[in-house]
C-alpha cells in the first residue's frame, strides 16, 4: 500500500557529487563507487561487523604487502570470517585496482602515492547479535589517493592533543567498527590540530590512527603489541629500520609523564608514513623542532619504499 505522503527527496538514496567514478572490487566484479551497491542487511552495515587493511602503494607497487595480508588474515581469523581468496588473488587484486586507478585518475608527473583499502565483512543475514553460521563473506576493495603529509609537516612538526582512550579493549583488532576512532580524531580536528594521543590508566596507547612512537636519549620507545593498541605493520618495519640506523629500540609500558618529558615524538601509520610531533596538549616537545632521530629514521623510511 503507498504511502499517502512520499518521503522528501533528502531521504532518498544520493550519491554526492564528490564521489569520483573510480573503479572498485565488489564480490567478483569490477564497477566504480558511484555504482556499487551492497544489501542494508549486511553485517558491515548494521553492527560494524567487518575486517579492513590499508595497503600503501609507491608508483603502482604496494609496500609490504604481505604483512599487510597477514594482519588481515589474522583479524579475520579472530572474527571468525571465512578468508575469501588466497594471497596470490589478493595481490593480483591489487595490481588490477592499482593500474585501473591509475588509468581512471591521470596523476602529475613524480611519485604516484595510493591506497589500497580491503574490507571482508560477514556477510548478509536477519539482524541478530549472535554470528550467523553458513553465509558468504561481502568483500570489498578500492584504490585512493594517499594523502601523505606535506613538506612543511615533515620540516617543522604537528601538534596534537592528549586524551583517554575511550575505546573498547579489542584496539588490536583492525575491525569496521571505528567510532571510538571518529570521536578521538573529531577531538584533534575540533582543536585544529593533526591527532589525538591517547591514554589508557595512565599509560600511553595510540593515537586515533596511528602507533606513536617516543624517543629519549637517542632511544626508540614504543608500547607493547597487546589489544589494546592496533599492531601497525609498522612496528617490525620500526625496529628494522632502528637496526639499520644503530637506534636502541624498545617496547614497553610508557606513562604519560614520558610521553611529555621525550626528547621526541612521532606519529606512524600506512598514511603518514612518520611525522614528528613537536607539541602535546600545547606544551612543546623536546625543543620544539622534529629531531634528529625523525630525519634518521624517515630517510630510512623512503628508502625502504623506493627499493621495495
Amino acid at each position: 500500500m503507498p504511502l499517502d505522503t512520499p518521503f522528501p527527496a533528502s531521504f532518498q538514496t544520493q550519491i554526492p557529487d564528490t564521489i569520483p567514478p573510480w573503479p572498485c572490487y565488489l564480490n567478483g566484479e569490477f564497477t566504480n563507487l558511484r555504482e556499487a551497491r551492497v544489501s542494508v542487511l549486511d553485517r558491515a552495515f548494521l553492527f560494524g561487523d567487518a575486517i579492513y587493511d590499508v595497503v600503501p602503494a609507491y608508483d603502482g607497487q604496494p609496500f609490504m604487502f604481505d604483512a599487510h595480508m597477514a594482519r588481515l588474515a589474522r583479524g579475520l581469523a579472530e572474527m571468525r570470517i571465512p578468508e575469501p581468496m588466497a594471497r596470490h588473488a589478493w595481490h593480483a587484486l591489487t595490481m588490477r585496482l592499482l593500474a585501473m586507478h591509475a588509468e581512471a585518475d591521470p596523476h602529475p608527473s613524480g611519485m604516484r602515492y595510493q591506497l589500497v583499502y580491503f574490507q571482508v565483512t560477514r556477510g548478509v543475514a536477519m539482524r541478530e547479535h549472535a554470528m550467523p553460521q553458513g553465509i558468504a563473506p561481502n568483500v570489498f576493495a578500492m584504490v585512493n589517493r594517499m594523502p601523505v603529509p606535506s613538506e612543511a609537516q615533515r620540516r617543522h612538526g604537528v601538534a596534537c592533543i592528549a586524551a583517554e582512550d575511550f575505546r573498547w579493549r579489542k584496539a588490536h583488532l583492525k575491525s569496521t567498527s571505528l567510532l571510538g576512532a571518529v570521536f578521538s580524531k573529531q577531538l584533534s580536528v575540533d582543536a585544529g590540530v593533526a591527532d589525538t594521543i591517547m591514554f589508557r590508566d595512565g599509560q600511553l596507547s595510540e593515537a586515533s590512527a596511528s602507533n606513536v612512537w617516543l624517543v629519549k636519549n637517542g632511544r626508540v620507545l614504543g608500547v607493547p603489541k597487546s589489544n589494546r593498541v592496533l599492531e601497525g605493520v609498522r612496528y617490525g618495519l620500526l625496529e628494522s629500520l632502528c637496526l639499520e640506523e644503530g637506534l636502541p629500540f624498545e617496547l614497553r609500558e610508557v606513562s604519560r609523564a614520558e610521553v611529555f618529558d621525550a626528547d621526541e615524538l612521532i606519529l606512524s601509520s600506512a598514511v603518514k608514513e612518520l611525522v614528528p610531533v613537536v607539541a602535546l596538549d600545547g606544551q612543546q616537545i623536546g625543543d620544539g623542532t622534529p629531531g634528529a632521530v625523525f630525519a634518521r629514521l624517515y630517510a630510512a623510511y623512503t628508502r625502504a619504499y623506493t627499493r621495495a
